[in-house]
């Protein structure tokens, strides 16, 4: 199957992981917020699919282009 990788648009905090890996997602739906400088912003599923991994953990430091989830498509 193919997979998309999906990476940090800022550089923060991984706030809140809302999936869990084995479910499946649609495209747009919410997969993590981040928080940064004080504001919250939603990382969400490029495409529909199945979370194969999920590759931080909540409350961890992300840095601009870390990669967060695996999707399988």
């Amino acid at each position: 199957m193919p997979e998309i990788k999906v990476h940090s648009d800022v550089t923060g905090t991984a706030w809140k992981i809302v999936v869990a890996e084995g479910q499946a997602v649609d495209e747009g739906d919410e997969l993590m917020i981040a928080e940064a400088m004080k504001m919250e912003i939603p990382h969400l599923a490029p495409e529909s699919g199945v979370v194969k991994e999920i590759c931080v953990e909540e409350g961890t430091a992300i840095s601009e282009d870390d990669l967060l989830f695996i999707i399988e498509t």
